[in-house]
């Protein structure tokens, strides 16, 4: 009866993996009841490695190539089984598969905005999304602490936490490249280099290789981008002072615009239309006669009086209002503050 139980069974000549599909990582080769017969050939592809295991334990792995299965090429496998030297019988053995091809093009995006502290700004929200590229570089590490014994592991199941650990890291990497927002935003590359020198350690934990980052697009909240800009048309008029009057002009206008939208009747846009041309008209005097003042010289024509206190302080309020917002510092306000102040002397 054993002699005919042995004739019944069935003996594995050929291990090899041929992909079907995109997207599997790890495939356990089919034994069900069957024995691997000493001397048979183990085919590994390109982009692929094999790996033996035997009661849980990891034993020896193959790179690509035909491999004649033995005990002399089987040594680590050959002492777990304690076997000997002549042992010449079949054997039982979990042999797993891995691919190593380039996973590309894999996603990644920041789903909210995060906090990040700010070489310029202090600490800034933003958004960013752009995509990479990973391979499987150590199957024995891969498999105890992602794959396991199931019989197929998917990239679409790792994707999940790979995109979180690329969020978790993105503080991690702008620290690290020591460049402000606006410079990131215009030196993308910069940041990809240095959000993947922060991953890399974290993906290699897991048996895995970060082989590319791009960073296509960094953006702040729109709340904050309004803010950025008025930071930006400040600075564009600096310290003069009819410069930046017509400036705070200038972003007035579409607001009154907005109002005369909703209001609707012939006489409400023509008495938007007058208040309009008043309110550009008084800008203009202003920033004239303040710029007037500030140099030392005469009320410009324009302007039938020089400064008016209530001019000064309705200045001095606009300026608090910036300097709340953060669009101007406490030094700037400051020296703007005491430059009107002294004219009222």
């Amino acid at each position: 009866m054993a002699l005919m139980d042995f004739i019944k069974k069935q003996f594995i000549d050929v291990i090899q993996w041929t992909e079907a599909g995109e997207g599997t990582l790890a495939w356990r080769f089919p034994m069900a009841d069957m024995e691997i017969q000493n001397g048979a050939v183990l085919v590994v592809r390109e982009t692929q490695m094999a790996m033996f295991v035997n009661e849980g334990q990891v034993a020896d792995v193959f790179g690509p190539g035909t491999h004649q299965l033995t005990t002399q090429t089987l040594p680590l496998l050959t002492n777990l089984k304690n076997w000997d030297k002549l042992f010449q019988s079949p054997f039982k053995s979990d042999v797993y598969f891995f691919s190593t091809r380039q996973q590309i093009d894999q996603k990644w995006g920041t789903p909210q905005p995060i906090a990040v502290r700010d070489a310029e700004f202090g600490a800034v929200r933003l958004r960013a999304f752009g995509n990479y590229a990973w391979r499987v570089a150590d199957p024995k590490t891969f498999h105890t602490e992602i794959s396991g014994t199931r019989d197929v592991y998917t990239v679409a199941e790792l994707d999940g936490q790979l995109r979180g650990l690329i969020v978790q890291n993105i503080a991690t990497g702008i620290a690290r490249s020591q460049v402000s927002f606006l410079d990131l935003a215009a030196n993308q590359q910069a940041f990809a280099q240095a959000l993947a020198s922060a991953l890399a350690p974290a993906m290699a934990a897991y048996g895995l290789q970060l082989e590319a980052m791009t960073v296509q697009s960094i953006s702040l909240p729109e709340e904050l981008q309004k803010v950025l800009d008025q930071k930006i048309g400040t600075g564009m008029v600096g310290n003069d002072m009819g410069r930046f009057m017509q400036y705070q002009t200038a972003q007035a206008i579409p607001k009154m615009a907005e109002g005369v939208g909703a209001g609707g009747d012939a006489g409400g846009l023509a008495g938007a239309g007058l208040g309009m041309g008043a309110g550009v008209a008084m800008g203009q005097i202003l920033a004239q006669n303040m710029q007037s003042a500030l140099q030392g010289g005469a009320p410009a024509p324009a302007a039938p009086v020089g400064v008016r206190p209530e001019d000064v302080m309705a200045t001095l309020e606009k300026l608090g209002e910036l300097k709340a917002k953060g669009i101007l510092t406490d030094e700037e306000f400051n020296a703007k503050k005491a430059e009107l102040l002294k004219k009222l002397v």
